[in-house]
């Protein structure tokens, strides 16, 4: 079945790097239209937008703030807009922050909550309206093997991941016969150019190679020694939106490299 999106427009939001740039480009190489969102400088905006006007779409970029309501609600409106509707929904902006529980601060908790979990909700509650008037439309909310699973001293990460999870499995069934399906991609440990940056930071501080101290970093989770790239979840992010997939709803599909069959 036809992997091809020409006609659809795709709202990333945290697209301007690592998994979210990913799946834009994805997304953009089927033919859909891209709405980009983060945060970045005007080059790196520029640099990004051409990359995916190269394959032939439209691409427009706002910097509005997950962790706002309002601002969400502004990007869904500006989006339609821009270019014309939204048809798929890709809830990927996230921030981490790493504590005990105890030591944990409250402001942290609350910003991680707010964008990582709560912006996934305004940008769905507003963009479902227009996708049921269409009869058609895709909403994937990026979660994390964190999503299925904890890790210590991630409480605010792994808190709001399952809060996404349940948030699908909800949109889900709400929209089960409206032609929308919804569906949570859930990561291990991808390579992004920061964490190249602190594998090589780590590598250098203890006199090691970097094969060394990837091998052990990606080991101590994954059963399978090898990254995740944003290229292989953008793949992804295209079969949940085409037609092959259009029975695909409601789940957490692991791309982690056996993290949660342990």
């Amino acid at each position: 079945m036809t992997m091809n999106l020409k006609g659809r427009v795709a709202l990333v939001t945290g697209s301007t790097s690592g998994i979210g740039l990913g799946i834009a480009d994805a997304l953009a190489q089927a033919g859909a239209d891209i709405m980009v969102n983060g945060i970045a400088d005007a080059a790196t905006v520029d640099q990004v937008l051409a990359g995916l006007r190269a394959h032939g779409v439209k691409a427009a970029f706002s910097p509005a703030d997950i962790g706002k309501p309002d601002q969400v609600k502004g990007l869904v409106h500006t989006t339609i807009e821009q270019l014309g509707s939204l048809d798929i929904l890709v809830n990927n902006a996230g921030i981490q922050y790493v504590a005990k529980i105890e030591d944990f601060p409250e402001d942290r908790w609350d910003a991680i909550i707010a964008i990582n979990l709560s912006g996934a909700f305004h940008a769905s509650k507003w963009a479902i309206p227009g996708m049921r008037k269409a009869g058609w439309g895709r909403i994937i909310n990026i979660a994390s093997a964190h999503g299925l699973v904890g890790s210590e001293q991630k409480s605010a990460y792994v808190a709001a991941k399952h809060g996404i999870v349940g948030l699908t499995k909800v949109t889900a069934q709400e929209l089960a016969d409206a032609g929308i399906t919804a569906n949570a991609i859930c990561p291990g440990w991808v390579l992004t150019p920061l964490v190249q940056k602190q594998l090589d930071a780590k590598a250098a501080q203890e006199g090691v190679s970097v094969e060394t101290v990837t091998h052990a970093f990606l080991t101590e989770k994954q059963a399978m020694a090898k990254f995740t790239t944003p290229a292989q979840i953008g793949a992804l992010a295209v079969f949940l939106c085409s037609e092959a997939a259009s029975t695909i709803t409601g789940i957490a599909l692991p791309i982690d490299g056996g993290w949660t069959s342990r």
